[in-house]
């Protein structure tokens, strides 16, 4: 094999198993591009033929042997020190975690109010001069547990404004809204939607939210072009390019993480949380407003203590539901975006 191939795929394994294994992803590839850089939606994303290449392969590989090492290793003796350790460094958040989540939003709406003109996120700008009053009075609402549902409430109708502003497929970079508005309104009435845990609901809002954010990386790779300009040493010695796969693959595989096995999820959800958290010393004020929500709903899914038995078919499944979930969100974003900017006739064609 020529020695230029031996290179690049040794750093297709090196971006792959730092970014899953360690807190090596650079922060640059978690801050979230539309906050710091120039965008279009309705622009053409990059055709599958480009994002389905054999690097997108190798790492996708390497992803999937981190995933299925740590479903089997969830079922040995050191699976189950692992998560008691977990079970006793977060014993505290896990007992304030309705404290914790009404503490950060309510720090999240109050700086709104202050920023003013936005609408939940810092690219959905506004001129309508009542939003940052309406956050400011859904702030209010939750210092009391009984009115913690108006706040729910008052998510969901600026979700829907923020729709109606921006369209669907822009707000489907935010569905933890929701997921945090059902949590507030489950949280402070007692009971349980569907008869599931409101956390379990968060938690699945979340990774969808980052799954799809992954796909952004894939499809829009240049809006992260004048970031990587300015920080050149975040890419590791790789091309543009490799990164931004590297980094959706990273990104992707740690967000399905959160809705697999205890253990697993448990470790996505602490990676996620540092990696957010480093992003903020690099991108500042705007960057730790922004991503607050997700930080404590983060720690809350490291903290969960909830325990399901683990077999090793789910290891040898992992692949399998792995796959359809970035073949559905792979066809969603794609279609979307072709339904709703460029006409079914401009699909890409593999």
């Amino acid at each position: 094999m020529p020695r230029s191939k031996n290179k690049r795929l040794s750093v297709v394994g090196a971006l792959g198993l730092s970014g899953l294994f360690t807190l090596a992803a650079p922060s640059a590839a978690q801050a979230h591009v539309k906050w710091f850089c120039a965008y279009d939606v309705a622009g053409q994303p990059q055709g599958l033929e480009q994002v389905l290449c054999l690097d997108f392969e190798w790492l996708t590989g390497l992803a999937l042997a981190c995933l299925m090492f740590g479903c089997l290793a969830e079922g040995t003796p050191l699976g189950g020190a692992l998560l008691n350790a977990l079970d006793r460094v977060t014993a505290r958040i896990r007992t304030d975690t309705e404290l914790l989540v009404r503490a950060t939003l309510g720090f999240f709406l109050v700086s709104l109010w202050e920023l003013g003109g936005i609408i939940l996120t810092p690219e959905l700008k506004t001129d309508v001069a009542w939003i940052p009053w309406l956050q400011l009075a859904m702030a209010a609402c939750l210092i009391w547990r009984r009115t913690m549902p108006i706040t729910g409430l008052g998510l969901v109708f600026l979700f829907s404004f923020a729709t109606a502003q921006y369209g669907l497929f822009h707000l489907a970079d935010y569905p933890i809204f929701l997921g945090i508005a059902v949590y507030l309104i489950a949280q402070g009435l007692g009971f349980k939607p569907f008869d599931i845990r409101s956390l379990d609901l968060v938690r699945w809002t979340a990774a969808i939210t980052l799954m799809w954010a992954s796909i952004e990386k894939w499809a829009y790779p240049d809006w992260t072009a004048p970031l990587i300009a300015a920080k050149p040493q975040m890419t590791m010695g790789a091309t543009p390019e490799l990164f931004m796969q590297a980094a959706g693959v990273i990104e992707f595989t740690l967000a399905f993480a959160l809705i697999w096995t205890p253990l697993v999820r448990r470790t996505s959800a602490i990676i996620l949380a540092a990696i957010f958290v480093s992003a903020i010393f690099e991108f500042g004020k705007v960057d730790a407003i922004g991503h607050s929500g997700i930080i404590v709903v983060l720690l809350a899914i490291a903290a969960d203590d909830v325990r399901v038995p683990v077999r090793a078919r789910q290891a040898l499944l992992a692949p399998a539901y792995y796959g359809a979930a970035l073949a559905a969100f792979l066809f969603l974003y794609y279609v979307g975006h072709a339904a709703l900017f460029g006409g079914l006739s401009e699909l890409p064609v593999i």
